[in-house]
């Protein structure tokens, strides 16, 4: 077998004619291990250049188009989403169709009866007019569109007719969340759910009641209505914020958001939304404009028990004495996914993530019998338990045959470095094996990252 050109035109050591047949081996090794970063490497750099749809390319597509001079982003997406040639012999699973869908019950019903029509009322035997004697029923669903309108407030003035000395009363003020506004409270709350649950952003808002109303509202307005709000919501996210510490089991994961600095840059500022929850509970949210140690620090304060995250420095020597700092099995199976999509030959990955799969799947077990915690800890002490032992194993049997500065190389360094926090769920039965939780608070944000930008005057 010939040896690869990046080998063969590398330079040749000096003193190979004195190199036993071991140290050749050893040489061509690392070679090889060099060139797999150096691929990797590629790839990453063919990912990027092709845009977000090409992670589902194979190689020899991404270097088919590489190589092509011609070819236009639209083909290359195109490729990415073609189907793969089906292997022979192999049936695809289809899913059974669920049906029709039912419609929920809660939502009101409006009845609409369609008589039939005159041709249809007399006998065809007799002709004598025929009776109602039931209706055929389908339900669909339909929809209201949202009628503006303009809400006059009239409040009441009093005044004694009779000696005319006791002043005027008028009727309170009613509270509004924005004093003296041009809109109600539900054109507000309207505004600030278009914008952070259907990703709706304010200028598109403001251009949407310019066509229904006729009423032009500029963005700065909008602005004002959504920081209006946050200052009222603030007491109900820090009782959020108590309640979450007071569970004893936090999961913490943090995520960017432009801010628009009004400084002269030209450009957005990367902020940053720090997100701690509690499985099953409450969620809160923290903004910082950095993404320092400062957030965790002063939200966690003495906090004292599970603190569950992704392993990033900023969670270390945070909280009280006694807090117990648990990983995410998720991420460092992440690590070795990748490794296996640049490298699907690597043995070693493969084998780590099927062995992490199998650690999954005893807690997948756990949630289809109905287990409580405790029926699950001891599921995990009779199987996961053991799983830890292989899968430390392999993993540092792994770390001889890996560069460092390769993906498998980083995952192995992430995973023995947490490797203590990644087991802490044996000793803590209530400890999920990962903050995915946490990551699934966050997907609100990522679809509306591009429209959920704060402004800082």
């Amino acid at each position: 077998m010939s040896l690869p050109a990046v080998i063969t035109s590398a330079p040749i050591p000096e003193n190979i004619e004195r190199m036993d047949a071991a140290a050749l081996k050893r040489e061509l090794h690392w070679a090889l291990l060099k060139i797999q970063v150096l691929e990797q490497r590629l790839r990453l750099e063919r990912i990027k250049k092709y845009g977000p749809a090409s992670d589902q390319l194979s190689d020899a597509q991404l270097k088919l188009l590489n190589d092509e001079p011609g070819v236009s982003r639209e083909e290359v997406e195109a490729e990415s989403r073609r189907e793969p040639v089906p292997e022979p012999r192999q049936q695809r699973y289809r899913r059974p169709h669920p049906g029709r869908q039912e419609l929920p019950p809660e939502l009101p019903r409006v009845e609409r009866v369609i008589p039939c029509t005159a041709e249809q009322c007399p006998c065809k035997a007799c002709g004598q007019a025929m009776e109602v004697i039931g209706y055929d029923e389908s339900e669909m669903l339909d929809v209201e569109p949202a009628k503006y309108f303009v809400a006059v407030i009239k409040r009441e003035k009093r005044a004694c007719r009779r000696c005319q000395q006791g002043g005027v009363a008028s009727a309170p003020v009613p509270v509004r969340i924005v004093d003296k506004g041009l809109v109600s409270d539900r054109v507000v709350v309207d505004t600030i759910v278009g914008k952070y649950c259907d990703h709706l952003p304010l200028y598109r808002q403001s251009a949407i009641l310019e066509r229904e109303t006729g009423v032009e509202i500029g963005r700065a307005t909008l602005d004002g209505w959504v920081m209006r709000v946050g200052e009222l919501l603030g007491p109900v996210a820090r009782a959020i914020g108590r309640e979450v510490l007071a569970s004893g089991y936090v999961q913490a994961d943090e995520t960017t958001v432009d801010v628009q600095m009004h400084d002269g840059r030209g450009h957005n500022h990367e902020a940053y939304l720090w997100q701690y929850g509690q499985p099953g509970g409450g969620v809160m949210f923290d903004f910082r404009l950095g993404r320092g140690r400062d957030g965790p620090k002063e939200f966690l304060g003495n906090y004292e028990g599970i603190l569950q995250t992704d392993g990033y420095i900023a969670y270390e020597k945070v909280g009280g004495p006694k807090m117990v700092h648990a990983a995410c099995w998720a991420h460092s199976r992440r690590g070795f996914v990748d490794a296996l999509k640049l490298n699907p030959r690597d043995a070693a990955a493969k084998g780590i993530v099927d062995l992490i799969g199998e650690l999954f799947a005893v807690d997948a077990e756990a949630r289809r019998f109905g287990l409580d915690v405790a029926g699950r800890d001891m599921l995990r002490q009779e199987r996961s338990r053991p799983l830890l032992d292989k899968i430390k194993a392999a993993v540092e049997a792994a770390a001889g045959a890996a560069l460092p500065s390769s993906k498998l190389g980083e995952a192995i360094r992430y995973t023995l470095g947490l490797w203590t926090k990644l087991i802490r769920f044996l000793d803590h039965p209530v400890l999920e094996l990962s903050n995915n939780i946490a990551e699934n608070s966050m997907r609100p944000v990522a679809v509306g990252r591009n429209y959920a930008q704060v402004v800082i005057m």
